[in-house]
């Protein structure tokens, strides 16, 4: 599996904010200038967070962004997910996944499967509080 920058830089500008948490709304340039992100492109991946419930923002001159729970409860795996969905290995393997004519016969399928599960269990059981933590040892 390999991220897109959506996904890349999406989980940066969350970390960022994550940072930030408590100090109300945080303007997108100051997100995107930390690290140095595009204001345009962040803005793009902010209003798909914003739709899933991740992100708040406030308009205004004293507006800007802001977690919309604690850092402690959202995980990689949502932020991932919002920006790339599915991130299984092959179609396969997804949640939804098809029906392929193959399948009785299939030797990948089930190594496919694991290798999903493996990534679903990384990226869901670190939270951007996780991730503040390993950044400050």
């Amino acid at each position: 599996m390999k991220l897109s920058t959506k996904g890349r830089y999406g989980l940066m500008a969350m970390f960022e904010l994550a940072l930030e948490y408590g100090n109300g709304p945080i303007p997108l340039k100051s997100i995107a200038e930390k690290q140095s992100l595009s204001d345009s492109y962040l803005e793009q991946l902010f209003s798909t967070l914003r739709k899933d419930g991740l992100l708040n923002s406030v308009r205004g001159a004293q507006g800007g962004y802001m977690l919309a729970r604690r850092p402690n409860e959202i995980t990689v795996g949502q932020i991932l997910r919002s920006l790339e969905g599915d991130l299984s290995p092959a179609d396969c393997a997804s949640d939804e996944a098809i029906e392929c004519v193959r399948e009785d016969n299939c030797a990948t399928k089930t190594v496919l499967v694991k290798i999903k599960n493996s990534i679903d269990e990384v990226i869901d059981s670190i939270t951007l509080a996780d991730m503040i933590l390993d950044e400050t040892k």
